[in-house]
């Protein structure tokens, strides 16, 4: 039960961080935001390993290191695809990858979960896709086609999504927080760099920075959330329900953002209660 518990915590705690990322994004390119909140999680990840506790070993610290530079790629290839393509083809794809690799990969090293769990896996898989299609108006980016080059550039997005929650679930117990601290750092240094490369403005404003610090408590939250699932529980079981993340976003821009329930997203949010419903039971 705990395992779900943050699990859950986890998807919620992203989902909101993704939905103020995005309502960010609307005044201030995406890197811009992110070269704000990223540093400030490494800051408040810092802090709360310190009150944690734990022993950090050169392996654990790597492995968090290596899941950070994994999901600094994922942001960045991820809202490189929007930028060319169409949302509402990009979005599942990169959704259902993230959730799918770490299923099969928990099941290859000999993961089996209960009956109910498998079912609530499957569901949430479905639920995840179907939250993530946006259609092609209001919020989806005015893009074209997707092309061969940009599938592969979104799938290259899902496949660095899923390692990073491999890789972070390979962690070794008693480590504290200090592997999601080496996280936040490797995340943040990738992204870093591509908004360098990309001449993108350091120059923030007092708004960007305030919303800045929301996202980057979400962010911390969700990390270390899904850090102490996957130490707890089935990466198999907890890695589906962490990506049930767009979800939450979903809900949230149409309670606040104003915006239209797609029929199909409305189908896929009722799964993915379905779903966490039937891996709590199992």
């Amino acid at each position: 039960m705990m395992p779900v518990a943050l699990a859950s915590t986890s998807a919620v705690a992203y989902g909101i961080s993704d939905y103020l990322g995005g309502v960010a994004s609307r005044r201030a390119r995406v890197l811009r935001v992110v070269s704000v909140s990223y540093p400030l999680s490494i800051v408040l990840v810092g802090v709360a390993a310190l009150v944690a506790g734990g022993a950090p070993t050169g392996v654990g610290l790597g492995w968090g290191l290596a899941s950070g530079l994994a999901s600094g790629v994922a942001v960045w290839s991820f809202y490189l695809a929007l930028s060319r393509g169409p949302m509402s083809v990009i979005s599942p794809i990169t959704a259902v990858l993230a959730a799918a690799v770490p299923l099969a990969f928990g099941l290859a090293a000999g993961e089996r979960p209960a009956p109910a769990a498998g079912a609530g896996m499957a569901l949430a898989l479905v639920a995840t896709v179907l939250v993530s299609m946006e259609s092609r108006d209001g919020s989806s980016v005015r893009h074209g086609r997707l092309t061969r080059r940009l599938l592969v550039l979104t799938v290259f997005s899902g496949l660095a999504f899923a390692a990073f929650f491999v890789l972070l679930a390979q962690v070794p117990p008693g480590q504290g927080l200090w592997p999601v601290a080496a996280s936040r750092i490797g995340a943040t240094a990738m992204l870093l760099v591509a908004a360098v490369a990309a001449r993108e403005s350091f120059s923030f404003s007092r708004r960007l920075i305030a919303i800045g610090v929301v996202i980057a408590v979400f962010d911390a939250v969700a990390n270390g959330a899904f850090y102490f699932a996957s130490q707890a529980g089935m990466l198999s079981l907890v890695s589906v329900i962490a990506a049930l993340y767009p979800a939450f976003t979903v809900a949230l821009a149409i309670a606040h953002g104003g915006e239209r329930m797609r029929a199909v997203q409305l189908v896929g949010l009722v799964l993915a209660g379905v779903a966490i419903s039937l891996l709590a039971l199992g």
